[in-house]
């Protein structure tokens, strides 16, 4: 029979065990390059911000970008495929393996970007070579059928070379659900689509005029769902909107630079990839490739933005960056350098710190998600 000290020390035990595996969470990694043969995974340590030994979740040729099912069972990527190219769907087992169960190929080609609506009920695609948006219906189990495909038209030529037609970069949604917003680089615009619930589809709505040959990339609501923050790849800035959420309408506010023009001047190739908005809502990061930085912005009340930092990646050519899910790190994607590392950041500043020994190697790291 055991006496009190002993089952104080398993419970003890028990409890500090849990500690410590709440503290790891599984980092699911897209890859897009030669090196690479598919979906990596590894376990980021939140109280160290040291990384595990890397493992092949699964081999898939391109799954440049990740998302989630809002039910968190559900992992879908872009990727290519013997002549096909479109998403595949994965089931994530209680070990944090992924085992495919369902694909459907796009009729336009490559996607680089998709995201699932918050109703589950369908996901979107950006074709950036196709120029078009893919509709994928979702059943309740998660199976996708044929897309339904939506046509940009235009370009604003601004940059021959990469504006002469249109080129989606990116597909989400706004807070409340009733629309899909989609960046556009060749039409320096975001097309706008309203989401239609009861149908699950979608129409065009309108569109946001950005500036002329900045390239919008990737965008981001304000944790108030007030302001857009839209970061524009050519130019490398980030342009503040006013959010109507009733009638999904915007009104221009201000635009900053992630670089400053004596900066870009000293890389022959720049260009800005991702950007993110804290948990807290205070601070916006944005990943510059080039320069190989990540620019950290103080948000402020009425949705302008003060740069406060430029961080070295301590990697290459940072395509993506996400959070850590206690929102304590910045964790950057250096496709370049095949390399991921750990920034922690400062809770009260929003500045960002290199944590020692905190980067690991894996091959053409293009996509961060971790698991929910």
């Amino acid at each position: 029979m055991l006496n009190t000290s002993t089952i104080l020390g398993l419970l003890l035990s028990v409890l500090t065990h849990s500690s410590l595996y709440s503290q790891n969470s599984i980092l699911y990694i897209g890859t897009g390059g030669k090196n690479a043969t598919g979906i990596y995974r590894l376990f980021f340590d939140q109280s160290t911000g040291i990384f595990s030994k890397v493992s092949l979740a699964t081999k898939v040729d391109s799954p440049s970008f990740l998302a989630h099912h809002p039910n968190n069972k559900f992992l879908y990527t872009v990727a290519k495929w013997e002549k096909n190219a479109g998403v595949i769907g994965y089931q994530i087992n209680d070990q944090g393996n992924l085992i495919e169960f369902t694909r459907q190929a796009c009729p336009d080609g490559y996607g680089c970007h998709l995201s699932v609506h918050p109703s589950g009920n369908f996901l979107l695609s950006a074709q950036y070579g196709g120029g078009s948006v893919g509709f994928f219906p979702i059943s309740e189990d998660g199976i996708l059928s044929i897309p339904v495909i939506f046509e940009h038209e235009g370009g604003s030529k601004v940059f021959p070379n990469r504006q002469n037609s249109p080129h989606p970069h990116w597909c989400g949604y706004s807070p409340c659900g009733n629309f899909a917003l989609v960046p556009d680089l060749g039409m320096d615009q975001v097309v706008v689509y309203q989401i239609n619930p009861e149908r699950s589809a979608i129409s065009y709505h309108g569109s946001i005029q950005s500036m002329a040959g900045s390239g919008p990339r990737h965008m981001r609501f304000s944790k108030d769902n007030r302001f857009i923050y839209l970061l524009n790849e050519l130019n490398l800035t980030v342009e503040i909107f006013s959010w109507d959420k009733n009638l999904g309408n915007t009104t221009r506010i201000d635009s900053v630079q992630t670089l400053s023009d004596q900066e870009k001047l000293q890389e022959t190739f720049n260009s800005a990839a991702e950007i993110l908005v804290h948990p807290s809502g205070q601070w916006v990061y944005t990943s510059n490739r080039g320069h190989d930085s990540v620019s950290v912005f103080q948000t402020h009340k009425n949705g302008v933005l003060t740069l406060i930092q430029k961080q070295p990646i301590r990697g290459a050519f940072p395509r993506n960056i996400n959070f850590s899910p206690d929102g304590k790190w910045l964790i950057a994607a250096g496709q370049h350098s095949n390399t991921v590392s750990a920034h922690h950041i400062n809770q009260k500043t929003g500045r960002l710190t290199f944590q020692k020994g905190g980067v690991t190697s894996i091959p053409n790291p293009t996509c961060l998600l971790f698991e929910k």
